[in-house]
């Protein structure tokens, strides 16, 4: 799979995922309709203790870090190796409720991607 893209739903609370590769390693971009560089996680798996972890950036004033080190640590536990995702969520005047909705968007869209390789 040389590129993906996949987008869950609807609204305000519409999010997209699109993977492109570096090598091997999955880049994957997870944004809305206001996409931007709001935070990266780079994912990765230890095949010694078969544990997984994650290091992130978060630009000043984002708090896209929370889909990035989850989806991160998603795709590097399941492909047991490394993996790198930029988030880049904005939506004005969001409510706690949309935030959980963005969450959830993220978590069904990495699972897809996950499903489908």
């Amino acid at each position: 799979m040389d590129r993906y893209g996949i987008t869950k739903g609807e609204g305000r609370t519409k999010v997209s995922l699109s993977v492109t590769y570096m090598g091997s390693v999955p880049v994957v971009s997870i944004y809305n309709e206001n996409p931007h560089l709001g935070a990266v996680a780079v994912g990765e798996y230890d095949d010694k203790s078969g544990r997984t972890s994650v290091s992130v950036l978060t630009r000043l004033g984002h708090k896209d870090d929370a889909i990035a080190q989850k989806s991160a640590y998603l795709i590097s536990k399941s492909i047991k190796g490394p993996s790198c995702v930029i988030a880049g969520i904005h939506l004005d005047d969001i409510t706690e409720e949309e935030i959980g909705k963005f969450m959830d968007n993220a978590d069904l869209l990495v699972n897809d991607f996950l499903n489908k390789k």
